[in-house]
């Protein structure tokens, strides 16, 4: 399991000089909306901790700390960084929200729907769209709701949620001719 920090701990450490390695594992669109000022974009969806690795130029023995919106797709990310056999690696508790709570230097832009927000609102209206075409057409269409609602037992089961990584690609979600902050 990962190490975490919370906010204040990651603030008294700047605070006291000293320089933190973190990426942002939100899509290009959330971290141009807001992010830490020390934060570099390294989207979930397009994550090569092997790379990210290679990319820190003799810095890997220090700790990389990661954060996103609220803790849980960097959760997911330190997980990966285990898997490919780099341990050394530390999730921000509460993620980008938490740190502005916390005082932490923060960088804002155009403001976009977060992911979570995306797919509340594509899983909410395909369960009234299937409903209402049950109702109104043929008992069948419940698969669909039947399925949005299997998808979030499993997604909150495993941690995981494919509808977000299927968003996360989608163009609205990417910046336009390299726009975004890195």
């Amino acid at each position: 399991m990962p190490a975490s920090i919370s906010p204040a701990e990651l603030k008294s450490l700047l605070q006291a000089g000293n320089s933190i390695d973190l990426i942002d594992v939100r899509t290009p669109m959330e971290f141009q909306a807001i992010h830490l000022e020390m934060a570099r974009n390294e989207p979930l969806d397009r994550l090569d901790p092997k790379a990210v690795q290679a990319a820190r130029n003799g810095s890997s023995q220090k700790p990389l700390y990661v954060i996103c919106r609220s803790g849980a797709r960097g959760s997911q990310a330190c997980a990966q960084f285990v898997a490919a056999g780099f341990p050394n690696v530390v999730n921000v508790e509460g993620g980008t929200m938490a740190c502005e709570a916390a005082g932490l230097p923060v960088v804002r832009g155009k403001q976009t729907i977060p992911l979570n927000c995306q797919v509340q609102i594509v899983t909410g209206t395909l369960v009234i769209l299937g409903s209402v075409l049950a109702y109104a057409l043929h008992p069948y269409w419940l698969a669909l709701p039947i399925m949005m609602g299997s998808g979030l037992v499993f997604s909150g089961i495993t941690n995981t949620c494919a509808m977000g990584t299927f968003l996360a690609r989608m163009p609205w979600n990417q910046c336009k001719d390299g726009a975004c902050p890195t």
